[in-house]
């Protein structure tokens, strides 16, 4: 597999050259300053490129952009509201000038509001280090007691919504701060105007929207940009919901095998593709990652190799994420599975064999603390993310 990097623009206290000595081989990166609906131009998109191709004074890094992660679908074309069709029309646009700036895979997702959740970023270790992690009594304390959704209780297990309402009251004004400022920064686009009553108001957009009513907008999607991508040789590929289960009663539509079964055969196209996050996916006890790429690889276009220990069984749970190859996850297993896959690929005699991936987050160790990264990226965490990756490729690779 073709190792990678996130990497968020000139901003990040993660450098360029701190991805190189990691062992990275390319870059995965956004513009990240272009808000949802926006067209990504080709001036933006080269000036990105050469970020990505030399350092601030001006050296070669010896990086290319290798994948666009993500480009937004926005939430009017989630909803099928306001400008959506105007936005499809923009998505088509900046699949345009992506290929003509020679770019080929392009992950996104079709997470309603939320990119992601977490309800501590740094989860202090036993070693010292901090984590992301997940949990249910916290998001439920969040979603009864502070944001005080309507119905939100009939959303949980009562012994879980006993403790989230326990929990709630022994917060202090700071935990329970700090507490929305964590779940808040998981939403699409967030700025520090973000607020309870703006989400509140962005809940409020998908009242009458369940799970198979935004399956049919996300199929209405497809079926208007996949051509577009097949015609310009482009690798589009959904990211799973993260966590996979609703959360805040919305609707979720990429959080199983069989989600993803009905995306690729909804619109059967080289250029309708699956990322395969395994920290994501795996956030559920009854998924079998190894499984689904012996059945689905062939449409996996980039994999996100993380690891999860789950609290206690049941969807949806509480998750820490772990180190790469500690965990609930067989990391090995998942590897050789991807390996047989390229293999597979090559013998078909297909372009895109090689599958691009990259160590998905990892703990803030050694001096990470100290950069001041944003959660899960830091530098040395996912340099022996890597690494760990790394070792199991290579003794797969010594024993053909």
């Amino acid at each position: 597999m073709r190792q990678t990097w996130r990497w968020f623009g000139p901003a990040d206290k993660v450098t360029l050259r701190d991805a190189r000595q990691a062992g990275a081989e390319g870059i995965v990166t956004a513009l990240y300053h272009i808000p949802p609906g926006q067209v990504w131009t080709p001036e933006e998109i080269e000036r990105r490129k050469l970020e990505t191709r030399q350092t601030a004074d001006g050296n070669d890094t010896g990086l290319y952009w290798d994948v666009i992660e993500s480009l937004p679908v926005s939430e009017a074309i989630k909803t099928q509201s306001g400008d959506w069709r105007t936005h499809i029309a923009d998505w088509n646009t900046s699949l345009e000038n992506i290929a003509a700036a020679g770019l080929e895979i392009v992950c996104y997702n079709f997470m309603p509001i939320l990119d992601w959740t977490r309800t501590n970023h740094r989860q202090v270790l036993p070693n010292g280090g901090t984590a992301m992690a997940f949990d249910l009594v916290e998001f439920a304390a969040f979603d009864i007691a502070l944001l005080e959704r309507a119905g939100a209780a009939d959303d949980y297990p009562a012994e879980i919504v006993e403790m989230a309402n326990r929990r709630a009251t022994e917060m202090s004004d700071i935990e329970k701060d700090e507490l929305c400022d964590a779940i808040i920064a998981g939403l699409a686009g967030s700025v520090e105007s973000w607020t309870l009553e703006t989400l509140r108001n962005q809940l409020a957009l998908y009242r009458n929207i369940d799970s198979d009513r935004l399956r049919r907008h996300l199929v209405d999607f497809l079926e208007q940009v996949v051509p577009t991508a097949e015609r310009l040789g482009l690798r589009l590929c959904c990211h799973p919901d993260d966590p996979p289960f609703s959360l805040l009663g919305l609707p979720k539509v990429a959080s199983t095998e069989d989600d993803y079964r009905r995306l690729v055969e909804a619109v059967d196209s080289p250029a309708n593709g699956i990322t395969f996050c395994t920290g994501s996916l795996g956030s559920r006890d009854d998924a079998d990652l190894p499984g689904f790429v012996d059945r689905l690889g062939s449409k996996i276009a980039f994999a996100h190799l993380r690891n999860v220990t789950n609290y206690h069984k049941g969807v949806p749970t509480s998750f820490l994420e772990d180190e790469h190859l500690s965990g609930d996850l067989d990391m090995v297993a998942i590897v050789a599975a991807l390996l047989r896959e390229q293999e597979r690929r090559r013998a078909e005699g297909r372009a895109d064999w090689q599958i691009p991936m990259r160590p998905d987050h990892g703990h803030d160790i050694l001096d990470d603390a100290a950069r001041g990264a944003r959660a899960g990226y830091p530098a040395v965490g996912r340099l022996k993310g890597l690494a760990e990756l790394r070792g199991v490729m290579h003794a797969f690779a010594r024993q053909d």
